[in-house]
């Protein structure tokens, strides 16, 4: 934890002026104090007022385009006064109830962390309300939300989007190149995640970069599947996050909703695979993470940034981004079409 501390020491002195009133006297002491005649010194203490205010921002890059805060998101999410442009979240899919995979040809258990554990219903919903509740807030009126899951908790967040006023626009189903196996061989092996993209507002117009999209798709309008491989190691090089989200997929979401330049927010940060994509995109990016150790993670990750070789790297490992880069006439920030539905 990071802590500002303010010292207010109390410092006084008795001396005596020849005055005519009490107004002139403090009249002639104010003079002697500014003009130096009067200097208060240590041996004048007499108190000390110590002021404790947890500073939230963990992480700021040198040029401002990714910050990064340390605490609990339902709180901080209240003290954001900024509006963003869109918003990509990762919430808890409550799955860390003992189940196992196979991990590198081991056995595995599958429990992510306390943060994961098992919900009921009524409380999964009422997560899902407030969060969903307070990132609204923090939303421009044209902006849009994108939200991952599986059947666990997906089904609980379309429902709460419905309730708090929001348009779905699309379930995007992202159908992963390199699943993990099977081991129990008694249902078909999971290979599917849901991303819901709904916008803010029922009538007011969002961004889709609808031009970019069918450029990256061949020149076909591209569906609501996306075959994408999951996490590679090549994007692992600070350290592991048990969820953490393949930068091809954060790259497609920020380049089909957003502009050079906007602002996107993260309120389940983890190592903030959605940060990482922004800068690389040209975006901005603002995230909030409750675990230190991932905060650390997270600066290490943007940190690797500052490196030429490093953000070249990612660069070229990343599909859609090979594209546009090998693309002589397209811009890459402003090559798609804005589309007003």
């Amino acid at each position: 934890m990071r802590y500002n501390v303010t010292i207010q020491e109390t410092l006084a002195r008795t001396f005596q002026v020849d005055a005519d009133s009490v107004s002139d006297a403090e009249s002639v002491a104010r003079s002697m104090y500014r003009g130096c005649e009067v200097v208060l010194s240590a041996d004048d203490f007499v108190d000390a007022d110590f002021r404790v205010e947890r500073n939230a921002i963990f992480y700021r890059s040198p040029n401002n385009d990714f910050i990064l805060s340390h605490g609990d998101t339902f709180q901080l999410l209240k003290e954001f006064s900024f509006q963003f442009d869109m918003i990509f979240a990762d919430p808890p899919y409550f799955l860390s109830n003992g189940g196992i995979s196979l991990q590198s040809g081991k056995v595995v258990c599958v429990d992510k962390g306390e943060w994961d554990r098992g919900k009921t219903p009524e409380e999964m919903r009422e997560f899902n309300m407030e969060w969903l509740r307070l990132c609204r807030d923090k939303l421009k009126d044209n902006g849009t939300i994108w939200i991952s899951g599986t059947y666990h908790n997906i089904f609980s967040v379309a429902n709460c989007l419905t309730e708090l006023g929001y348009k779905i626009l699309n379930v995007v189903t992202w159908q992963k190149a390199n699943p993990p196996v099977n081991i129990s061989c008694r249902f078909f092996t999971y290979s599917t995640e849901f991303i819901i993209w709904a916008r803010k507002c029922e009538k007011v117009p969002h961004k889709f970069n609808y031009g970019l999209m069918k450029r990256l798709n061949g020149n076909k309008q591209m569906t609501d599947v996306w075959r994408l491989p999951a996490i590679g190691r090549w994007e692992k090089s600070c350290g592991k996050h048990p969820t953490q989200k393949p930068l091809s997929v954060l790259t497609r979401i920020i380049l089909a909703s957003t502009d050079a330049g906007d602002w996107i927010l993260d309120p389940f940060s983890g190592s903030s695979t959605t940060g990482i994509a922004a800068n690389l995109c040209g975006r901005r990016f603002a995230g909030i993470e409750q675990s230190e150790e991932f905060c650390e993670m997270s600066r290490a990750r943007r940190e690797e940034l500052e490196l030429l070789e490093r953000r070249t790297f990612l660069k070229r490992h990343i599909a859609d981004l090979k594209v546009l880069e090998s693309g002589e006439q397209l811009d890459l920030f402003t090559g798609g079409k804005e589309i007003a539905l």
